[in-house]
């Protein structure tokens, strides 16, 4: 097993947090689907992959508890491609831990009345619904599903699972899969890492809860008064490739930083005061510096979901669920995420180093961590292992997939120093520019950082395994 690199004791503590972590609107009805031509605003998608300019529009009832919705969704989307467009599928990832459940215990995420197409069976293990469009789709035509979708929360601490009285609802609501040169993006789901690859998209989702839970979500929300004892909480995001809630009794807190970022913050009765203090202050800076760094934050808003017992972060689109201790966080590791993966989008399952790599070398610089030799203490553990495998490879070899973690960051401080701070800085801020809301490969970025330098960079992408 590699050496972890020779951090200070303060930056060890908070890498185990992030290790620990991998270890361990409006409801439409709609049911027709509809075809227009009518232009809109572009993006800057890899233009093979469709189906691309997305709209959810989701409605939604919580029980007492938050254990269970139910609700309406209705998706939109336009080809991009040149070929006409036949079917679509559905990605349920809230079924990948339980597949597709046992006798009497149905998966965790069902969908039924489906509308503007034809349903097929479920697949690959219940995390994939193919759905027949009643006619060819033509390029730039637009067309709608729609269905019916059941969640109820598993019975466990995870980003879609349960921690006491609070719960998580992390890759539970039903998303479309992406087609490109390849095909169709059917991967398994991983439970160490992220399969989750998905085009930016425009969410309008209305939730409708008790009163007695604050309902932390992705986009900008507002909250109004409902029927008896409950409440509606609406939330917008705009060019978001997944929406993520929770649901509680959290104490918030809410601030805005320097930059014009609304940080709100939910925690847990119990959790560490310290450790919120920590992640509040950590979270807030974090933003603002990334956005600095990489492109303005676009959102408006964040929110950092806290409890005592949740294994590490997990991000999702202007939300994020951390354990917090008296040492604080991953909130910075998580933040980062938001560029990287969220704005800069890749396949993580087939890239998972771009996104995770990326945002723990933004970690360590935000912490001033010391870097220089942490290339030394490297050690492969046979040839094929390399920076740039797919979860593929890291599935089937779980215990070295701390590398994206160690070796990962290590690589792009490496390539900081091949082309200078200021060059490398400017590397990583066109880059996100060139893929904001896009989605980007490693033959990509290895051509960005080329188009910076006149050294010949082969002989380091070699030295580092970035194949």
């Amino acid at each position: 097993m590699p050496s972890l690199p020779a951090w200070s004791s303060r930056a060890a503590g908070r890498l185990l947090i992030v290790l620990l972590a991998l270890l361990t609107a409006q409801g439409a009805t709609g049911a027709d689907a509809v075809t227009s031509s009518g232009a809109e605003a572009t993006t800057t998608s890899t233009p093979t992959a469709t189906p691309d300019r997305l709209r959810y529009d989701v409605s939604l009832r919580g029980n007492a508890d938050g254990s269970r919705w139910t609700g309406r969704q209705r998706v939109s989307f336009r080809n991009s491609s040149d070929r006409p467009l036949r079917e679509v599928y559905i990605r349920l990832w809230g079924n990948g831990v339980d597949e597709c459940g046992s006798p009497g215990t149905p998966s965790p995420v069902e969908v039924s009345r489906v509308g503007g197409g034809t349903a097929g069976r479920l697949s690959v293990n219940c995390t994939a619904l193919r759905i027949a469009l009643p006619r060819p789709l033509a390029r730039g035509d637009r067309a709608a599903v729609a269905f019916d979708v059941s969640i109820t929360v598993p019975e466990r601490n995870s980003r879609f699972g349960r921690e006491g009285a609070f719960r998580f609802l992390g890759n539970a609501l039903p998303v479309l899969a992406v087609h490109d040169a390849k095909g169709w993006h059917l991967d398994p789901y991983v439970s160490t890492g992220e399969s989750f690859h998905t085009l930016a998209g425009d969410f309008r989702v209305a939730i409708d809860h008790p009163t007695a839970l604050k309902v932390p979500a992705t986009g900008r929300t507002w909250t109004r008064p409902g029927e008896h004892g409950r409440s509606l909480t609406l939330s917008v995001a705009h060019r978001v490739r997944d929406f993520a809630w929770a649901a509680g009794p959290f104490r918030t807190a809410t601030e805005t930083t320097p930059g014009g970022v609304r940080v709100r913050s939910y925690w847990a009765p119990g959790t560490s005061g310290e450790g919120v203090r920590l992640t509040r202050q950590d979270g807030a800076a974090a933003v603002d510096r990334f956005g600095e760094e990489f492109g303005r934050y676009p959102y408006g808003e964040i929110d950092l979901v806290m409890t005592s017992g949740f294994g590490g972060g997990m991000e999702y689109p202007g939300l994020v669920l951390l354990g917090t201790t008296d040492e604080g966080s991953a909130v910075v590791h998580e933040v980062a995420h938001q560029w990287w993966y969220g704005i800069v989008g890749n396949d993580e399952y087939g890239a998972p180093w771009l996104d995770e790599s990326f945002a723990q070398y933004a970690n360590a610089r935000f912490h001033g961590w010391e870097t220089r030799d942490c290339w030394s203490q490297v050690d492969w553990p046979s040839d094929e292992t390399a920076l740039t495998n797919s979860m593929a490879y890291w599935a089937g070899h779980p215990g070295e997939y701390h590398l994206l973690y160690t070796a990962g960051p290590c690589a792009l401080a490496d390539l900081e120093r091949t082309l200078g701070a200021n060059t490398m800085a400017r590397l990583l801020k066109e880059y996100a520019r060139d893929n904001w809301y896009g989605v980007s490969t490693t033959a990509e970025f290895k051509k960005a950082a080329q188009s910076v330098t006149g050294k010949d960079l082969n002989p380091f992408w070699k030295l580092h395994r970035i194949r």
